[in-house]
């Protein structure tokens, strides 16, 4: 069993692999910033290792129901290359308004290039293997970790939504539970952005940033 886990990890992705790899970021992502972030009591999360790194994951019925249900989404719309963002805001339950703001922006190699007559053959580039990924989603972990160094304090009750966006093609399927919703923007003039590590799978790039509202 070891030796078929490491010869499927030294494999080049496919755009099946890239997808799960993709989803599961954002399963494990979503999960580590709700327990970061205390917008879930600590005692609802349970303690995993995945990255080489120790994870927190909901152990709540309601909640891992919720999250599966969009990853199931999300993996179909990477499927199709539809998916061009995911956003998770964190909101006040009392005013509403958007404390935080994860983004994570997804492109979606479109397939070999076309060069002009006469122009130098591009190289092809290295096909990444599952374990060199992992290696790279492992530092964005540790950045949703660390976070808590730099953002600020969430002293209220919290709430989240997660937002998705798609491209604009016709054959997009839009389930009627995922209707338009508002961006859920923090004010100009009361936000600050870090921008946090990228991964790519040579199928998917993913980049990654929180904005946070500052001052009053």
């Amino acid at each position: 069993m070891a030796t078929k886990q490491a010869t499927r990890q030294n494999q080049a992705i496919t755009l099946k692999g890239s997808t799960a790899l993709v989803t599961e970021f954002f399963e494990y992502g979503v999960n580590s910033i709700l327990y970061q972030r205390g917008v879930y009591p600590s005692d609802d999360f349970r303690m995993v290792k995945k990255y080489g790194l120790p994870m927190l994951v909901t152990s709540d019925d309601g909640l891992k129901e919720y999250i599966q249900t969009i990853m199931a989404q999300v993996s179909d719309w990477l499927m199709s290359s539809s998916l061009t963002r995911l956003v998770l805001a964190i909101k006040s339950v009392e005013t509403d308004e958007t404390l935080e703001r994860w983004q994570f922006d997804i492109y979606t190699e479109d397939g070999p290039g076309t060069s002009l007559p006469g122009a130098p053959a591009q190289k092809k580039k290295k096909d990444k293997t599952e374990k060199e990924v992992q290696g790279e989603i492992r530092e964005i972990m540790k950045q949703i970790t660390s976070s808590v160094t730099f953002l600020p304090i969430l002293d209220e009750e919290c709430t989240f939504t997660i937002l998705a966006y798609t491209n604009d093609s016709p054959d997009v399927a839009i389930p009627q539970t995922w209707g338009d919703a508002d961006p859920h923007l923090i004010d100009r003039g009361k936000v600050e952005q870090v921008r946090l590590r990228s991964f790519t799978t040579n199928v998917h790039s993913l980049e990654a940033m929180v904005a946070y509202r500052v001052g009053e």
